[in-house]
């Protein structure tokens, strides 16, 4: 399943192996899966993950402020480089919002799995406002807001989970 407002592209740019933000851009590679490309890209955030988490919370709080801005220009730079509004290959902005989804998350590998459910099904779903920013809102902010806006979303679920069962 793609996201709704991602183009669609038949091939893989080359300069994502050449190019360093490209690379970045395209989730270190896992932008470039034939299916699912966004999946792919919320998959390789998780690894990261538990290292975010022998962060302090204020520590994990600054590397989000970092990666979302740095996010909106890189995604910005690369839409633009590729000369596609949103390619669908480019999964940083999925990367992040795996990142806020598990912010102040206990540890463990049950709640990697549940949180990465929870943001799929917003970042695929898009409940109003995020339907409405990924329509509506273009560049590098568009890219990285509607997933910044379903990990938010994604973070109130998993700390309803975590007020039930932790």
């Amino acid at each position: 399943m793609t996201d709704s407002n991602k183009t669609p592209v038949d091939r893989v740019p080359p300069s994502v192996w050449t190019n360093p933000w490209h690379f970045l851009a395209f989730g270190f590679g896992a932008g470039t899966m034939r299916k699912a490309p966004g999946t792919w890209g919320s998959l390789v955030a998780l690894p990261f993950v538990p290292l975010w988490q022998m962060l302090p919370d204020w520590g994990y709080w600054l590397m989000l402020g970092v990666t979302m801005l740095f996010g909106f220009w890189l995604c910005g730079k690369v839409a633009e480089d590729l000369r596609v509004h949103d390619h669908e290959g480019i999964v940083w902005d999925e990367m992040v919002g795996m990142w806020i989804t598990l912010w102040l998350v206990p540890e463990g590998w049950y709640w990697l799995l549940a949180g990465f459910l929870m943001f799929r099904f917003f970042d695929i779903l898009k409940p109003w406002p995020i339907s409405w920013i990924d329509r509506h809102v273009h560049g590098g902010l568009g890219i990285m807001l509607d997933d910044v806006l379903a990990g938010v979303f994604a973070w109130l679920g998993m700390h309803a989970l975590v007020w039930v069962f932790a």
